[in-house]
């Protein structure tokens, strides 16, 4: 028995595209956002993942109107979906709300490069992504992982760190690898699992 777990990150936001730390806030999709949900979604039709008995997203609008986008172009509005914070991005604490560019002036470009680019160093009044899976990880676990040892089809559509978290442990990663790996706006990752948890196939759906 083997089951399908398709994640994707939300597309690009209003922050994303003015290059600010976004993490818990709730900006809306850029017109280019949501063009990213939709190619996304045609990808999935065209790869004949059209078929989901439910999907999880975050309590942020960023990922719930991508997840919307995906379901209405597969013609799956009528299954469950279960939103919950735990699938949030990460809480960039004190970063949240500032450009990039201007972070690195304040805090200086190494710290801030070890606060995005390093595994459990948390930002102040934030999470690394270490962090982040000890919230996100209880959740896949305890309502997502069951369903896909199941069998069933299950769309996850949340953010690159939460998404990440679960890669980690799918992929067996080191802390290392999962922050330098890059997951593209609105772009579906498939992949196949049998009943032990062990991943059988992974899909890039470009």
């Amino acid at each position: 028995m083997v089951g399908t777990l398709v994640l994707t990150r939300h597309g690009q936001s209003e922050w994303n595209k003015l290059n600010l730390f976004t993490g818990w806030k709730d900006p809306a999709l850029t017109d280019l956002g949501k063009e990213e949900a939709l190619k996304g979604a045609k990808n999935l039709k065209e790869g004949g993942y059209t078929h989901f008995d439910m999907a999880f997203t975050s309590a942020l609008q960023r990922a719930q109107t991508t997840l919307a986008i995906q379901l209405k172009e597969i013609d799956q509005e009528g299954i469950p979906v279960t939103q919950d914070q735990a699938l949030n991005e990460r809480d960039y604490g004190e970063l949240t709300g500032l450009n990039k560019d201007d972070a690195r002036k304040k805090f200086g470009e190494e710290q801030v490069h070890i606060w995005r680019r390093s595994y459990d160093v948390p930002p102040p009044g934030g999470e690394s992504l270490e962090l982040t899976g000890k919230r996100v990880l209880p959740y896949y676990e305890a309502k997502i992982k069951p369903e896909v040892l199941k069998g069933k089809s299950v769309l996850v559509t949340a953010h690159g760190n939460s998404l990440r978290s679960m890669i980690k442990e799918l992929e067996g990663m080191s802390g290392e690898e999962i922050v330098n790996t890059e997951l593209a706006t609105g772009v579906p990752i498939v992949y196949k699992i049998d009943e032990q948890g062990k991943v059988v196939d992974k899909k890039i759906l470009e």
